[in-house]
């Protein structure tokens, strides 16, 4: 496949029957990182240099393929089974598959250092959970997936009801489930043992095999998502759907990558453009809310990081050992510092203002730059990378239209509402970020002894609007300190 030392073989595929319903699902979400005060710059690094040396073990696999990415920013508690049982998993736009773990693995995870007890699914115990054959020796089909890291997970296949909350009208949901066929892992290694593994992992990667694009295979729900994450307060917005406010202009998506890539034709600090691109071609970009800062090569990073610190000439700044550089200042980022505008094709443009890339360190009027070298990865592949994180990520409407193959990114304020379509109805509703979790899944139970649809849910009203709701935390150091996100 062009990748040494990585093998990957994925069979694992999904199917998806809805029950009747209008509007969109919701499920609540922590994000692992800790709020501005408490990041922790060694983690910050630690984290990306993971993540990305696994992205880059994924850049040349073909469709289909699979990439855990350990460190995941963002983690979902889902509901599984009749009676139903609460489960946490890592959402993750940069992976395909979803499976959980099973009862008879031995040495799958019961805790985590996210301050949560794990489960393991037990299929017997669930009225609605089916097993999955295969043909023509009908004995169990089994899967496999070995990520770039080295992590792998084994099983067979499941098919279950997963719960979550369906957006019934303006700002207002009720209770939905779906059939699901899913991963039952029963041998894990690597990182999915590791004191950060979760319950198991669900992916709305581009590939055929994500949830996503088996969601979208049945013709039933449009291959379109979206996610808004206010890194300051915790709020934030994750939807699969259609977003009609905010409109948005749109970027093409680079085909048949395996991340979600569009060309970058400049970059902008202040009023001057770093003309340091070649002329009408541009620079592939990776989006990954999944990486926490955002990384530049040295050729654009270094007049960038001059251009920022020109107007403030008599800045003492230092660098910490985890090479960020930092400095102490008691007066206005946003005033003092330019506002640096990434511009893409079809002139999208996205703004990243100071308050964003510079971030709090855990003394008062201490601020880091979040831009970072991609070189300080050992991946040569990496070096010429831009990989747009979560720092440039946060207080954006950023929408990913597979349909279409675009992507949209604007502006916007993520603790505030948008506003979806429910293609059913034509009805348009708000969805708001939330910062609770009593709202998280409900443990339910469904009444199928009177109906064959305990194997099989047919389509009535089809839910053409799935949302996702996520209470998203950070998480810092080994402590539970977290800031809350609400991703719909």
């Amino acid at each position: 496949m062009g990748v040494r030392n990585l093998i990957i073989f994925c069979v694992l595929v999904f199917s998806i029957d809805f029950v009747d319903g209008e509007g969109g699902g919701i499920v609540k979400v922590k994000h692992i990182f800790g709020s501005e005060a408490d990041r922790s710059l060694k983690d910050l690094s630690v984290h990306d240099k993971n993540r990305h040396g696994r992205l880059l073990a994924g850049v040349n696999i073909p469709i289909g393929g699979g990439k855990y990415t350990g460190t995941g920013l963002y983690y979902a508690k889902i509901g599984i089974g009749n009676p139903s049982d609460d489960y946490y998993v890592i959402v993750d736009t940069g992976s395909d598959a979803f499976w959980v773990n099973c009862i008879e693995c031995k040495q799958c995870p019961t805790k985590s250092n996210f301050g949560i007890k794990l489960k393991l699914y037990n299929p017997k115990a669930s009225l609605s959970a089916k097993l999955i054959t295969c043909k023509p020796s009908d004995k169990l089909c089994e899967y496999r997936v070995v990520y770039g890291d080295g992590s792998s997970t084994d099983g067979y296949l499941v098919s279950d009801l997963v719960w979550f909350d369906q957006v019934s009208g303006n700002l207002a949901t009720t209770s939905a489930d779906a059939r699901i066929k899913f991963g039952c892992g029963l041998e894990q290694t690597g990182n999915l043992v590791s004191s950060t593994a979760l319950d198991g992992l669900i992916g709305f990667g581009a590939s055929s095999t994500s949830m996503l694009s088996q969601l979208a295979s049945s013709g039933k729900v449009k291959k379109k998502f979206a996610h808004c994450l206010d890194g300051k307060y915790g709020g934030g917005i994750f939807i699969i759907g259609d977003v009609v406010e905010p409109t948005q202009k749109t970027t093409p998506l680079i085909p048949n990558t395996s991340h979600y890539n569009v060309i970058m034709k400049s970059i902008q600090v202040g009023n001057t453009i770093i003309s340091n691109f070649k002329a009408g071609v541009g620079k592939e970009t990776i989006i990954d809310s999944g990486t926490t800062l955002a990384y530049l090569p040295g050729a654009i990073l270094d007049p960038l990081r001059q251009m920022i610190f020109a107007s403030q000439a008599n800045l003492s700044t230092q660098l910490t050992k985890d090479l960020f550089e930092c400095f102490h200042f008691d007066k206005s980022l946003d005033d003092a510092f330019p506002t640096v505008t990434f511009h893409f094709q079809n002139s999208v443009q996205l703004d990243v203002y100071p308050h964003d890339y510079f971030f709090a360190f855990n003394e008062y009027g201490k601020y880091c730059l979040g831009w970072q070298d991609s070189r300080r990865f050992k991946f040569e592949a990496v070096h010429d990378l831009i990989i747009l994180g979560d720092l440039v990520l946060t207080n954006k409407l950023v929408v990913y239209d597979l349909e279409n193959q675009v992507l949209g990114l604007s502006d916007h304020n993520c603790s505030s509402t948008i506003e979806l379509k429910d293609e059913v109805s034509g009805a348009v509703n708000e969805v708001a970020a939330s910062h609770n979790l009593s709202s998280s899944p409900v443990h339910h139970r469904k009444d199928i002894s009177s109906s064959p649809a305990r194997y099989h849910l047919e389509f009535g009203r089809v839910v053409k609007l799935f949302l996702l709701c996520f209470v998203l935390f950070y998480y810092v150091s080994f402590d539970c300190t977290f800031t809350i996100f609400h991703v719909v």
